[in-house]
């Protein structure tokens, strides 16, 4: 059954757009881009319209017209110590010129569907992914607030980050935590076009696997985040209400809500790619998607569902978290318990 609070940012009809971003190149690991196909072939465009929405479904985007540059980015010495050590550091980063490119023409994708009065909701592939549907929901909603349900922090910046992995940075960039690019030509200034964050419109929900220099960026900026030892002392309902008043105190701003399902225990959704002990129960990462349903201020979702391996004895397990992410998707879109 489906609850229809009036949305106060989306006209009627209501309308989803569903983005497939089959893309893994914020990371190294395979069956990453495997997500969206999974959950579509699944049924959830007919669960979705069931729901009582239209759906805008294009098929998967398979960034055809981008091509992966080399991954090794050359810099030279240049003599002057503050210049060579950031050229060091964007030198680690892996694939960050087809990353940029990829999220970029995400960016913009989503950005024309929230424009049109659509909702977005883009299926991933990995978090880099929401470099570019936070800076076109931000594009288009530019008061917009972002739920961020997660593991992982994603925040870490050129100099913090240790493997070079863009899925663990996308908020860097986002909040404009990483220091300016040394030239147009650097592979950080193709990273200019992504919006800015405000922090104080982001919010943590889950936390639990976070890396030290991620600690010092949360502190240091103040960046509100309710991690699971949160949500053990005072239960989820009260997490969502504090996050909401937080980064949404007047109930005014639309919400874009990113929901990586390696939030949830791996009991819960085993197929995913950084599995951690002692996450979301399917009961609390369903009640997050549908508290904030009700809000009636959702103007955008991400669901990212990575490494869903493909070997036989693991089916059980890619059916079991592929039909969780659909389930999160309708809950947030409106499905109820009764």
């Amino acid at each position: 059954m489906s609850s229809a609070p009036s949305n106060k940012f989306l006209p009627s009809p209501k309308t989803v757009a569903i983005l497939g971003c089959p893309f893994s190149g914020g990371q190294p690991k395979l069956g990453v881009d495997k997500g969206p196909i999974h959950l579509v072939q699944a049924g959830l465009i007919n669960q979705v319209e069931e729901l009582g929405w239209r759906v805008v479904f294009d098929g998967h985007h398979q960034f055809e017209d981008i091509s992966p540059p080399p991954n090794g980015i050359q810099v030279n010495a240049t003599g002057d110590a503050t210049v060579d050590t950031l050229n060091a550091s964007i030198a680690r980063l892996r694939s960050p010129l087809f990353v940029a490119q990829v999220c970029e023409s995400v960016a913009s994708a989503v950005q024309a569907h929230a424009e049109m009065g659509h909702l977005p909701v883009t299926l991933g592939g990995d978090h880099s992914l929401a470099m570019g549907t936070i800076s076109g929901t931000l594009r288009a909603y530019d008061q917009a607030c972002v739920i961020w349900i997660d593991a992982h922090a994603d925040i870490n910046t050129i100099h913090s980050t240790d493997s070079g992995n863009i899925h663990g940075m996308p908020l860097s960039f986002l909040l404009k935590l990483n220091p300016p690019a040394p030239s147009p030509d650097s592979a950080l200034a193709k990273f200019d076009w992504v919006s800015h964050l405000p922090a104080e419109r982001l919010v943590y929900i889950g936390l639990r696997d976070v890396d030290k220099g991620e600690k010092e960026i949360l502190r240091q900026h103040r960046i509100k985040a309710f991690s699971m030892h949160e949500v053990d002392r005072y239960g989820i309902g009260k997490v969502v209400e504090m996050a909401l008043d937080y980064v949404n105190p007047q109930r005014d701003r639309p919400i874009h809500l990113s929901f990586d399902v390696d939030a949830l225990d791996p009991s819960v959704a085993p197929s995913t790619g950084t599995p951690v002990r002692g996450g979301l129960t399917f009961r609390e990462g369903h009640y997050i998607c549908e508290a904030i349903h009700e809000t009636g201020l959702l103007v955008a979702l991400d669901l990212m569902v990575r490494r869903l391996t493909l070997r036989l004895q693991d089916a059980e397990s890619v059916r079991q978290t592929v039909a969780v992410g659909c389930s999160l998707v309708r809950s947030a879109l409106g499905e109820t318990l009764l």
